[in-house]
């Protein structure tokens, strides 16, 4: 941070202690004078419109939080996925909460904020799993006027190494954050629970092929089929369609 030493721009908190993700958050956020608060971690990119574009369309709008598409790339620059949320059909607090529970309305890096609202929600809790969606599940149930930009302007990097979310403590932050969704599934039809188990199977075969732990691997790609076969195909054509057609987008 020394090369930021006489940038005004610039406002460096540096903590007595490691206060880990959600709480050093909450110190930048309680620390600004901004009327609008956004997230960029060190190592993603923001594209060059992202803030002017965003920034526009809270003001248009008079959003309380506003949301995006993030394009997903590897090492070497290369799309790897497209995360879209073109299932958001309405921006109801009601409707949302189903998609968030469902479909995860994440990353940080996508969120805006009005400082303010982030502030009354009480931002970040300082939680073991699923910071951004407990995140944004505040700020749904804390009835904030959200709206949805359907298009990436943010690049997050899935790093080879520390970067990605790999090992055993991954897979039990998972196995509780499906625990928690399970107190919304009230809200949700037969079907929608269905696809909820579906997506908890598939991202628990992700991490277990990430952790090099085959065994889990292979048991949660077979619980996801076994879920779901219709969604299995489904998901899988939709991925390669989404790298066919946004890798091209640059």
């Amino acid at each position: 941070m020394q090369k930021y030493a006489d940038n005004d721009k610039v406002v460096y908190i540096k903590n007595n202690k490691n206060l880990g993700g959600a709480l050093a958050r909450n110190e930048g956020i309680f620390n600004a004078t901004g009327d609008y608060i956004t997230f960029l971690d060190d190592d993603d990119i923001y594209l060059p419109q992202k803030i002017e574009v965003q920034l526009g369309y809270m003001l248009k709008n008079d959003w309380d939080l506003s949301f995006s598409d993030v394009r997903i790339h590897n090492n070497n620059d290369i799309l790897i996925d497209y995360r879209e949320h073109k299932y958001v059909k309405e921006l109801s607090n009601k409707e949302l909460l189903k998609q968030h529970i469902m479909h995860r309305l994440t990353p940080t890096a996508t969120y805006m904020f009005k400082r303010q609202a982030i502030i009354d929600i009480g931002g970040f809790d300082d939680v073991k799993m699923g910071q951004e969606f407990m995140l944004m599940l505040k700020a749904i149930e804390g009835n904030l006027k959200i709206g949805y930009i359907p298009f990436a302007h943010v690049i997050q990097y899935a790093h080879d190494g520390e970067r990605i979310s790999v090992g055993s403590n991954k897979l039990e932050k998972e196995i509780e954050l499906f625990n928690y969704k399970k107190k919304y599934f009230s809200y949700l039809t037969p079907r929608q629970r269905q696809y909820v188990r579906f997506r908890h199977h598939v991202v628990m075969a992700v991490v277990g092929k990430r952790s090099n732990m085959n065994t889990i691997f292979t048991k949660h790609l077979l619980m996801a089929v076994f879920t779901s076969p219709f969604d299995c195909i489904i998901e899988f054509l939709s991925h390669i369609q989404k790298i066919i057609k946004y890798s091209k987008v640059k």
